[in-house]
């Protein structure tokens, strides 16, 4: 455990540069005190590792000094040849790349290792599109990555829901969510999200990108998906649930699969006839309906009001679309 962890040191100050031990630590998840014992370790073995003090000051390798590896295990092997990624980075306009460099590693690989990587690559695709849905044409893309790629200013003519602007901003990296891309980049100093499907011009600027010291894509990313999450459930509504619309309410989202999981508790309420009552989030009334109705009667909404009469608006709708007479509704549904 020990010797991966030194090694993992190395790797992080040969990639990363100069780390406060603080940062190492928790990329480690040792303490500092274990830390610094490492580092004496790694000075006695002949790295060249050294510390500056003060505010800006941290562990870092000599200049130039790299670490030599002498080969992969299995595991990690296997891992980089994982089917699935040739679409992602050839949109990014690395396909060629990519693939050369997959072969150059797989001729230096020993037989018994290059074996079980091609092995794992006709066992395992990794397909990132959503289901019922075509990968995106983005035009713009390899535009827009090589900004990124060289810290250059980026202006892009943009669409979003107030309308289509132009732009200059500040390319901070790339995110690829469920088949979809996202830039991120700063504007006005802040970061924002700009979905690349409807980026319809750009033009890489002369000028450098300003990147904030202390941003993390990662970790900027998860506090935006966090915040939206939060932000897109605007109300709440009870249902009524049997055991096969607990399943079918689960497929909505995470966060009703959340609602239904808690309800599955000893805790979790239920009614005289046995069916399970749940308080999930919905969006808004609307998208509610259009989320619900597929689900009658297995599911059967109780409040608010203004939900179920969306549904029973939503039911007359399609009756009079198709020329029927909808019966009258039953009376657990009605105000």
């Amino acid at each position: 455990m020990r010797a991966s962890r030194l090694l993992t040191i190395q790797l992080l100050l040969e990639t990363r540069g100069r780390m406060s031990a603080q940062a190492l630590a928790e990329a480690l998840e040792v303490s500092v005190r274990t830390l610094y014992r490492d580092i004496d370790q790694l000075t006695a073995a002949g790295v060249p590792v050294y510390a500056e003090r003060g505010r800006n000051g941290g562990f870092q390798l000599l200049d130039a000094w790299k670490t030599t590896l002498t080969g992969f295990t299995s595991a990690e092997a296997q891992a980089m040849f994982l089917s699935g990624l040739a679409d992602p980075v050839t949109q990014l306009g690395l396909g060629h790349e990519v693939a050369d460099a997959q072969l150059k590693l797989l001729a230096a690989l020993p037989p018994h290792q290059r074996h079980e990587a091609q092995r794992l690559q006709a066992r395992i695709h990794l397909d990132p599109i959503d289901w019922y849905r075509a990968g995106e044409t983005l035009p713009q893309l390899v535009s827009v990555a090589a900004a990124v790629w060289h810290d250059q200013q980026l202006a892009i003519r943009y669409e979003s829901w107030s309308g289509v602007a132009d732009q200059i901003v500040h390319p901070l990296g790339l995110v690829l969510k469920a088949g979809t891309w996202y830039l991120v980049a700063a504007l006005d100093g802040k970061p924002r999200t700009y979905r690349i499907s409807n980026i319809h011009a750009s033009r890489i600027l002369e000028m450098r990108a300003q990147r904030p010291e202390d941003f993390e894509l990662a970790r900027y990313w998860a506090e935006s998906v966090k915040r939206f999450e939060h932000n897109l459930y605007q109300d709440t509504a009870t249902v009524l649930a049997t055991a096969q619309g607990l399943r079918d309410l689960k497929r909505l989202s995470a966060a009703v699969a959340h609602a239904v999981a808690l309800s599955e508790t000893p805790e979790g309420r239920r009614h005289a006839d046995g069916r399970a009552i749940i308080t999930i989030p919905i969006e808004t009334i609307d998208h509610a309906t259009i989320q619900l109705l597929p689900l009658a009667p297995d599911v059967e909404v109780i409040e608010p009001l203004t939900l179920k009469r969306s549904l029973l608006q939503k039911l007359h709708t399609i009756s009079r679309c198709y020329g029927l007479a909808l019966e009258k509704p039953d009376t657990a549904c009605q105000d």
